[in-house]
């Protein structure tokens, strides 16, 4: 890990370039964690397309502090007394970035394709039989079973069912969407949008608040700015150097190793804004030898020294958990270390390895070159890889561009993949139901494709079981589960901090970056 001081003595001695520096008051310029490349929300669950759909989009409901759903765009909702009709009116004046009235029909076709594409929302998908439009404003919700979490799933934060215009959704799953059309608080700028450089956004002058304060992802969106840019800035140092110029005033993603210097800096303001904190993992790609093989996958488990990792990845232990053992977050009420692997045994893993059929062939591991925390985990990936016999092949890119070639199912030698690291947290990481890396629906599953119908099965008694009691109690055994089929392999839980400058106010604690609510003074 390479310590602050040295990106001090970069910062010191180079000439920063930051384009349009000299902007209006009411710009807030944000250093972008990556570049913004997908922009179909319901395609890509990267944490920069996400946070792009809460730009642009709104949501049915939204979870607030207590991560409980709140409505959002709904006015009123209503279940009937079998739990097999729910109905939904949604608020007045809604409209889209191009003036047309958001409608019932619009937010039907929004959350048929959401439940196609979202873990939680196929677990939903499997109690609905259809919707229907009431009239321009209401929609009903009509189930063939109870299902216990019904708002929970329309309201979780993390790859949300975001209310697109009726013709965007209803485009065949097989093409991207490429319009940003919403009804959320800012407008894409797509006549200044620089692929591989800046997004801009501007401030919806049609958007309509709630009237409740904001908590969490929930309550009032104010936008108190008039123009949001993300400039990306793959070099750490030089992004450093911005902030700190005042070139910049907001960095979402700065590596960890410049937190102790930035609270040294009376204009820099560091925040938590995600409570439950950050989780990496290893992803194998359930389709292809060797991790096509269970043992190969649970082989990883013992390749995993999580203080390793966090060295690594975060440095300073303040900011990390010794050893975090659960899938659904630590510090949640669904923590459990049931199933987990606590030491590394180099030995165990070439034996499930071998068990496994690998003979040697090459594994190709895709190393994000911008992402500095995905980037350090993968270098130690490699490393104990290699210790346990693997012949790795080693393949860089940017992380927009990982994100792309990670939803390819070709073999690893024609253009695929077998390894790579992501990250996830928050509520949507706490829930069975939600954590789309968790899920385990074969075809159906994220980039990976893990595959346990067992597992599945787990997952949808725990959804279907509306006693929450109960519900908790069921957590070890699908963590067992978990553990037995491993979808993917927990590397540790940290917790990142943002940074702003201090004359940016009303930054909230929302799980992730958010930009109502801020103000540049």
């Amino acid at each position: 890990m390479r310590p602050f001081w040295i990106g001090l003595a970069a910062l010191l001695c180079s000439a920063v370039t930051v384009p349009n520096a000299q902007a209006a008051d009411k710009t807030l310029r944000v250093i972008a964690h990556a570049d913004l490349k997908v922009l179909d929300v319901t395609a890509n669950t990267t944490y920069i397309t996400n946070r792009y759909g809460y730009v642009v989009y709104d949501t049915l409901f939204a979870f607030n502090s207590k991560f409980e759903p709140k409505p959002q765009m709904v006015e009123n909702w209503s279940v009937s007394a079998d739990q097999l009709t729910w109905t939904f009116t949604l608020r007045a004046g809604l409209k889209f970035h191009d003036g047309a009235a958001v409608t019932a029909a619009d937010c039907i076709a929004s959350l048929k394709r959401w439940m196609i594409r979202d873990a939680m929302g196929q677990n939903l998908a499997v109690h609905v039989a259809g919707f229907e439009a009431v009239d321009a404003s209401t929609f009903r919700m009509l189930m063939k079973t109870p299902y216990a979490l019904v708002l929970e799933a329309l309201g979780k934060p993390g790859t949300p069912a975001y209310m697109m215009p009726e013709r965007v959704a209803n485009q065949p799953l097989s093409e991207q969407i490429t319009s940003s059309i919403g009804s959320g608080p800012f407008i894409m700028k797509r006549d200044e949008w620089r692929p591989g450089s800046k997004v801009v956004y501007v401030k919806n002058p049609a958007y309509i608040p709630r009237t409740e304060a904001p908590d969490y992802m929930s309550g009032g969106k104010v936008v108190k700015i008039d123009r949001l840019e993300w400039v990306y800035i793959p070099d750490a140092n030089t992004a450093l150097s911005a902030l700190l110029a005042g070139e910049m005033d907001y960095f979402e993603l700065p590596p960890l190793d410049f937190i102790g210097l930035f609270k040294s800096n009376p204009d820099i303001v560091t925040l938590v804004v995600d409570p439950l904190g950050v989780e990496q993992h290893i992803r194998p790609n359930s389709l292809h030898p060797p991790f096509n093989n269970y043992k190969a996958r649970q082989a990883l488990l013992y390749l995993a020294s999580q203080e390793e990792y966090n060295q690594a990845v975060v440095g300073n232990p303040d900011l990390y958990m010794k050893f975090c053992g659960a899938y659904f977050m630590c510090g949640s009420e669904n923590e459990t270390d049931a199933g987990s692997v606590k030491t590394p045994n180099i030995a165990k893993a070439k034996a499930l390895l071998a068990e496994a059929g690998y003979k040697g062939e090459p594994i190709v591991v895709l190393q994000p070159t911008d992402r500095p925390p995905y980037n350090a985990a993968t270098m130690v990936m490699v490393e104990k890889l290699r210790e346990a016999g693997v012949k790795v092949d080693l393949q860089a890119a940017d992380w927009s561009t990982i994100s792309i070639r990670r939803n390819k199912k070709d073999p690893p030698d024609k253009g695929g993949w077998n390894l790579f690291i992501t990250g996830h947290g928050g509520p949507d990481a706490a829930n069975p139901a939600s954590n789309f890396w968790f899920g385990s629906g074969c075809e159906k599953a994220n980039a990976g494709w893990a595959c346990d119908p067992e597992l599945q099965a787990l997952m949808a008694a725990w959804g279907n079981e509306p006693d929450a009691a109960k519900r908790r109690a069921m957590i070890p055994a699908i963590q067992m589960r978990g553990y037995e089929s491993v979808p993917y392999v927990p590397l540790g839980q940290f917790f990142q901090p943002i940074a702003f400058r201090k004359n940016i106010t009303g930054v909230l604690v929302a799980g992730m970056p958010v930009y109502w609510n801020v103000d540049k003074k």
